[in-house]
């Protein structure tokens, strides 16, 4: 008795663990990001090139390249299977205190990144690719630069 419940479980379960273990990773894009200053191995807590309008035209490349096709070209996500990336900042605009201000905005930076690197899974389905190893920590950060004076 126990067996016949017992077998569809684990065929559900190596199933979603399967599609994990499947899941194509995506292209490496093919923007040219040799006149992004070079940030090295370690990766940053938060990005050093906020607000700069010249490291954004290259995340605007590079996201048009990788991310809206789910996120959206206006990054709304309207019609599109992700999220709106617009809104990663609403709360920290509103904060008045330029200390608390700049931490939120590190943990708004740390998410981004966190996610873009492992990509996002629920229920062990894939939502969003991992792009560690595809995109480099400068991609990541030009792309972040780019949302963020988008969303303003």
């Amino acid at each position: 008795m126990t067996h016949r419940l017992f077998a569809p479980l684990l065929a559900t379960a190596l199933f979603v663990l399967a599609g994990t273990a499947f899941a194509e990773r995506p292209p490496a894009p093919l923007t040219d990001t040799s006149s992004l200053p070079v940030l090295g191995d370690v990766w940053r807590d938060a990005n050093p090139y906020r607000d700069d309008e010249t490291i954004a035209a290259v995340g605007r490349t590079l996201y048009n390249e990788t991310c809206s096709k789910c996120h959206g070209p206006d990054m709304n996500a309207k019609g599109h299977p992700a999220p709106p990336l617009r809104r990663l900042q609403r709360y920290c605009r509103k904060v008045q205190d330029a200390a608390l201000k700049t931490r939120c905005l590190a943990d708004v930076d740390h998410y981004f990144v966190t996610t873009v690197k492992q990509g996002k899974y629920i229920l062990g389905v894939e939502h969003m690719p991992a792009w560690d190893g595809i995109l480099k920590q400068e991609a990541v950060w030009a792309i972040k630069t780019y949302v963020d004076l988008r969303s303003r």
